[in-house]
This record gives structure tokens, sequence and C-alpha cells, in this order.
């Protein structure tokens, strides 16, 4: 492949994002437009309408496909339905998750099945269905998994379980990256440290907590979701030919310690 300007080029392209209405999912289906790629985003919310809109006025075709991840009938009908509406599907970001907090001794079966329902199950299940078809049309595909520095280590807050699952993504895509290397899918995913959303609000403005965490950062801060957009635009176009069963981690130094 001769090395050219347009590695991040991703003109021609189609993505599918999975909770693409707010944070980190709304600022990589924005950049994905935004270097090229047709988008389209499963969730629920309505408000993943606003972001279609957004991705239109960029130029590129947009479409919101309602459905819960966690429902493997459902995502499967929705990836059918993309593949449908926008030809084909060349670029799945599994960013979809859900991680509610409490100590380990009083984590219930239910909050055990409802983030790895998201998180893992979901996931795989969604990228199973995109993987079919990708093989099927023979011209290879990316799959980014949206991971978390919890895949790797540990903290104090109370997330077990989703450091269980987020530890379960790291592995699982080593797994089908070398799988499906001999169909040119290349798998990887992206472990985020602490960035700030809706979700992370309530943590950073905790007494003593939130400085301590922003200080785990080499960084001294928390990230942005759109310093997420740049490593997910790389895994998805030609400058990543040759990397596949990788957790990059974009974590402010998070785990340089």
């Amino acid at each position: 492949m001769e090395v050219t300007r347009n590695l991040f080029n991703l003109d021609g392209r189609v993505a599918l994002v999975t909770g693409g209405s707010r944070g980190i999912g709304r600022a990589i289906s924005l950049g994905l437009a935004t270097f090229g790629a047709d988008v389209a985003i499963l969730g629920l919310s309505p408000k993943t309408e606003e972001v279609i809109d957004e991705i239109r006025r960029l130029g590129r075709r947009g479409l919101f496909v309602k459905g819960n991840v966690a429902d493997v009938a459902d995502s499967r009908r929705a990836v059918g339905q993309i593949a449908a509406d926008l030809g084909k599907i060349d670029i799945l970001v599994n960013n979809a998750g859900v991680g509610p907090t409490h100590p380990a001794a009083e984590v219930t079966p239910e909050e055990w099945d409802e983030v790895m329902g998201v998180n893992i199950r979901g996931l795989f299940f969604i990228t199973q269905a995109v993987g079919k078809q990708m093989i099927k049309r023979g011209q290879g595909g990316r799959v980014i998994n949206i991971g978390s520095i919890f895949g790797i280590v540990g903290s104090e807050i109370g997330a077990s379980v989703y450091h269980a699952a987020k530890g379960s993504i790291v592995v699982l895509t080593r797994a089908l990256a070398c799988e499906w290397a001999k169909s040119g899918i290349l798998v990887n995913s992206i472990g985020p440290g602490f960035i700030t959303t809706d979700l992370t609000k309530e943590l950073q403005t905790t007494p003593v907590l939130g400085d301590l965490i922003k200080n785990r950062h080499a960084l001294g801060r928390f990230g942005r979701p759109e310093e997420i957009v740049g490593a997910v635009v790389l895994m998805a176009g030609d400058g990543a030919t040759f990397i596949t069963g990788q957790n990059l981690y974009v974590d402010g130094g998070y785990t340089a310690w």
C-alpha cells in the first residue's frame, strides 16, 4: 500500500456506533462523519436524532435505529436494517455500556446481569452479527471496542462488576482478532481514562475522591470525549492496517505509573 495523506480518510465507509447519543459515543459518531464515514447509531435515547441531524449537516448519511444492544434479537434486527439501508457495515464501534457502582458485598445478581448483559454479552452478539456481514462480503472490516482503564486496573469506587466486564473486552478483542484475521477483519479496543461526561460528573464533584482520581492521571485532569476520536479514526482507517488485537489506552497517563 502506498503511503499517502489519506490514511485517515473514511470516505465511502459505513460505520455503526452503539450508544452514540451523548458523551464519548456522540463524539465518536461525529468524528467518524467528519472524516468521511456515513454513520448509523443504535440506541434508545430520542436525543440520538439530534446527533443524526449533525451528521447530515456534515454532508454524510446518518441513520438512527432504535434498539437495545442487550437484546440479541433487537441488535440482529438492527444490523440487518443498517446493512440494507446503507448498503454495508465497514466499521463497528461498540460504545454502549452501563456501569452502576455498588460495593462488591452488595452487588445483586440483577445488577451483575444488567452490566454483563450490555457490556459484554450485548457487545459480543452485535459483533457476531456484524462480523457475519463482513465475512459474507469478503472485504474485511473493523471492530473497535470501547473498553476502559478498568479493564486492567482496580479501584476503590465499588465497580467490581464493571471491572469484570471491561476486562473481558480486552481478552475478547484479542480472541476475535486472531479468529477473524483470515477474513481481513481487524479487531481492537480503546481504553479511555476518566472522561468528563454526564456519567462522571458526580465522581468529579465528590470531595477528595474527585481530586484523587484526577491526579492519578499523569496529565492531572479528566479527559474530554473528543480526545477519544483520534484513536477511533486511526483504528477505522488505513493508518491501522497492521494493527489488530490491541488495546490502546487513551488515559492521560493513568496506566503509566
